[in-house]
């Protein structure tokens, strides 16, 4: 299995394929394994760049990190591979450590995708929703509050079901998922945005209770190159829910 240290943790990641480094950041509760889809596809035009953040998968759980963590931790994985430069894209939670990436390390970064994203946030979206519904959930346990949750997350619960079966992700204590949300509580970019160098495609789905298009649109509206599309038959995970639309889009703004 390939890990490396670094940033006083073990991080595992995944590479495969040839070509353009394309790397796939992953959300909150999530692991690489969230990409086997997406992989088997653009790892036939490009090396694709999978890996477990710190707190998630087979990565080590520390008791506290931050955002910034994360953002060492892509650079990190970079650096030993010898990638000078690559496209990053991320999903919910990765699509926050891209942004980072991006503002902190812009010479690496060369085309930026951001699903299912927001500039800011005072908690994690997750932890926001769970307050929304509080008297809904009340006395549920973790498991049973998401599955609740779902209908107000996805559009196409089926879908995100299968995969889920498919490709089912690792589980976390109480206290890692305390740790993760942590790391994602009180983050904003909204002013560096707009120095932003990289071409970014921000995609949004219409349904997304997680993170709503309107928080996609303010995104790229902060950009200098923000470029915004809503998938209209999608919630919080477009690449499941409109997954051949997803690998078109991205496929022809990575292309251009």
């Amino acid at each position: 299995m390939p890990f490396i240290e670094a940033n006083e943790v073990r991080l595992f990641y995944k590479d495969s394929g040839d070509g353009t480094p394309l790397v796939m950041l992953h959300g909150l509760r999530a692991s690489h394994t969230a990409f086997n889809w997406e992989e088997d596809y653009f790892k036939q035009q490009y090396r694709v760049i999978t890996m477990d953040a710190r707190g998630h998968g087979q990565s080590d759980r520390p008791r506290g990190f931050t955002l910034n963590d994360h953002v060492e931790d892509v650079i990190a994985v970079l650096d030993h591979l010898k990638i000078r430069k690559a496209h990053i894209l991320g999903v919910s939670m990765g699509s926050y450590i891209a942004q980072g990436v991006a503002l902190e390390y812009p010479e690496r970064v060369d085309k930026l995708i951001l699903v299912a994203t927001k500039s800011n946030g005072k908690t994690s979206s997750t932890q926001e929703l769970m307050h929304v519904h509080a008297d809904e959930i009340e006395g549920m346990d973790e498991p049973g509050k998401m599955d609740f949750l779902a209908k107000y997350i996805y559009y196409d619960t089926e879908a995100v079901a299968r995969r889920m079966e498919e490709a089912p992700q690792p589980e976390m204590t109480e206290l890692e998922l305390a740790a993760a949300h942590k790391a994602l509580a009180g983050f904003d970019f909204r002013s560096a945005l707009p120095m932003v160098q990289a071409e970014t495609l921000i995609i949004s789905g219409k349904y997304d209770g997680l993170n709503p298009p309107d928080r996609g649109k303010e995104l790229a509206n902060l950009m200098l190159n923000g470029h915004f599309v809503e998938f209209e038959y999608s919630g919080h995970a477009p690449q499941t829910e409109e997954p051949e639309r997803f690998r078109q889009v991205v496929s022809k703004f990575l292309e251009q």
